[in-house]
C-alpha cells in the first residue's frame, strides 16, 4: 500500500471521567493534572476531567449520558435553562476540544473508560481511521502480554456521538474487568501504560519516524442483544448464563447458552456466529443491552510519515 502523510501532532486531550463512576481516567487525569503534564516533548497535552458533578457523585452521570452527547444534531440543538447538564456540558467541551469537524480541533482525543466486562484492554474507534490503528500496532508490540483488541463502532463522523469524537482523530480506551466505583491497581496500570505508549508514538511520529503497515485484528459491531423480559413489567427473566459470562471475544455459535432463566431454563444462541463483547457491562442495563456482537476482520493499514511542509 502506499505511503499515507499527516501533518504533526501537536495538540492532544486525555480525557478522563467521562463517565463520572470509571475510576481508572479520573485518577490518571487527576494525577496528570496533580504533576501540571501540559508538555510532553513535542506535543502539548490537556488532562481534562470531563463530567465533575458525575465524579463528585461516583455516578456515571448527572441527568443523561454524557457520552451520547456529540453528534452533529445535539451539538447543534440551542440550549435552555431546561437542558440537561451533559448536554450543556458537551457544548462546551465542543468549544474546548474542537468545534467538532474544524481545523481548530484537538489534534487527537484519547477518552479513558472502564467496563465491568472481561474485556482486557479494548481500543473503541468510531468513523474509520487510520492513525488509532497504527496507535494500536505499537501499543500491541509494546504491551506484548496484555489481551488487547480493537472495537469498531460504524457510524458516521457527523452521527458519532463520544467525547473523542470531537477532535480530528480519536479514541477510547476502555479496560476491564471493573467495577465501576472501585480502582484497581492492576486495570489502573494497563491503562497508564497505553497512554503513555500513545503519547510516546505521536513523539516518534512527530519526530519523522515512519510507521510501516501491516495488518490489524478488528472486531466489527454488528448488533446488540437484549436480556429476556417480561412483557407487560419490562423486568428480567433471566441472566447471562455461566458459561457465557467472563468470555468477551469468545465466538458465539449456534446452540451456545447465553441465559440461564430465573424458573432454570437455558437459552441457547440462534444466530449467525459472532464475537460477543461488553458482556453483562453494568451500565448497559438501563440501555437493554446483555452484550454486543460483532464480526472479526483483518484490515490493511498502510504506511504512514509525518507529512512534509
Amino acid at each position: 500500500m502506499d505511503l499515507v502523510s499527516y501533518p504533526p501532532f501537536s495538540r492532544v486531550a486525555i480525557t478522563g471521567g467521562t463517565h463520572g463512576n470509571e475510576l481508572s481516567g479520573v485518577y490518571i487525569v487527576r494525577q496528570m493534572q496533580r504533576q501540571n503534564v501540559a508538555q510532553v516533548g513535542s506535543v502539548s497535552v490537556s488532562p481534562v476531567l470531563v463530567n465533575l458533578p458525575a465524579i463528585d457523585a461516583c455516578r456515571r452521570y448527572i441527568d443523561k449520558d454524557l457520552n451520547r452527547c456529540f453528534t452533529d444534531a445535539l451539538l447543534s440543538t440551542p440550549l435552555t435553562d431546561s437542558s440537561p447538564y451533559e448536554l450543556r456540558r458537551a457544548h462546551e467541551l465542543n468549544s474546548q476540544l474542537g468545534p467538532k469537524g474544524s481545523d481548530q480541533a484537538m489534534d487527537l482525543v484519547c477518552d479513558l473508560h472502564n467496563t465491568t466486562s472481561n474485556m482486557g484492554l479494548c481500543f473503541l474507534f468510531d468513523n474509520f481511521d487510520w492513525i488509532p490503528l497504527h496507535i494500536v500496532k505499537y501499543i500491541q508490540n509494546n504491551m506484548p502480554s496484555a489481551p488487547i483488541r480493537v472495537i469498531h463502532i460504524d457510524v458516521s463522523k457527523s452521527e458519532a456521538y463520544c467525547v473523542d469524537s470531537v477532535a480530528k482523530h480519536g479514541f477510547a480506551i476502555e479496560v476491564g474487568p471493573q467495577p465501576h466505583g472501585v480502582l484497581r491497581a492492576d486495570i489502573y496500570n494497563m491503562m497508564k501504560e497505553a497512554v503513555d505508549h500513545t503519547v510516546d508514538w505521536l513523539n516518534k511520529f512527530n519526530a519523522g519516524t515512519i510507521f510501516e503497515g501491516g495488518d490489524v485484528e478488528v472486531f466489527v459491531r454488528e448488533k446488540s442483544v437484549d436480556y429476556p423480559r417480561n412483557q407487560e413489567t419490562s423486568e428480567l427473566t433471566a441472566a447471562i448464563h455461566p458459561q457465557l459470562q467472563d468470555n468477551d471475544f469468545k465466538l458465539l455459535q449456534r446452540g451456545d447458552p447465553i441465559f440461564k432463566s430465573f424458573t432454570g431454563e437455558t437459552v441457547h444462541y440462534e444466530g449467525e456466529e459472532l464475537y460477543p463483547f461488553f458482556i453483562n457491562e453494568c451500565a448497559y442495563y438501563e440501555k437493554k443491552i446483555a452484550f454486543h456482537l460483532a464480526k472479526k476482520k483483518m484490515l490493511t493499514v498502510p504506511p504512514i510519515s509525518l507529512k512534509k511542509d
